[in-house]
C-alpha cells in the first residue's frame, strides 16, 4: 500500500486503534453528521479519543474530522461510536428536507399568492 500525504493507513496501527473491528455499532454517523463532546478528556483515554474531544467542543462533521485525526471516515465512525456509547458525544443530522406532510396546503399558498397580487 502507497502511503498518502498527511494519512497513517498503517494497518496494524487502523486495527489497534479499533480493536479489529471494521464498523461501528450502529449506522450514526454518515459524512455530514455533526459532532459534539459531553465532556473534557479524560487521563488515560485513547489518544485519538481525546483528540476527538477537543476538535469536537465545537459541532464538528465526521468528515472534518477524519480529516483532522489524519484518518480514514471509516475508522473514524469506530472511534466515534465507542465514544458515543460511553455518552461522551452526541451526535445530531443536519436538517433534512422537509416531506411533503410538513409543507404548507398548496390552497393556502395560492390564497397568500392571490392576495399579493392584489396588494
Amino acid at each position: 500500500m502507497t502511503p498518502r500525504p498527511g494519512r497513517d493507513d498503517n494497518p496494524d496501527r487502523l486495527y489497534t486503534l479499533t480493536g479489529g473491528r471494521s464498523r461501528p455499532a450502529s449506522d450514526v454517523f454518515d459524512l455530514v453528521t455533526l459532532v459534539v463532546a459531553e465532556c473534557d478528556p479524560a487521563p488515560g483515554m485513547q489518544s485519538e479519543h481525546q483528540l476527538i474531544l477537543r476538535v469536537c467542543r465545537q459541532p464538528t462533521a465526521v468528515v472534518e474530522l477524519a480529516a483532522d485525526l489524519a484518518l480514514p471516515v471509516g475508522i473514524t465512525k469506530v472511534l466515534l461510536g465507542d465514544l458515543l456509547e460511553t455518552g461522551r458525544i452526541s451526535a445530531r443530522h443536519p436538517r433534512t428536507a422537509r416531506t411533503a406532510a410538513q409543507l404548507p396546503d398548496p390552497e393556502i399558498l395560492e390564497q397568500v399568492l392571490v392576495g399579493l397580487r392584489n396588494l
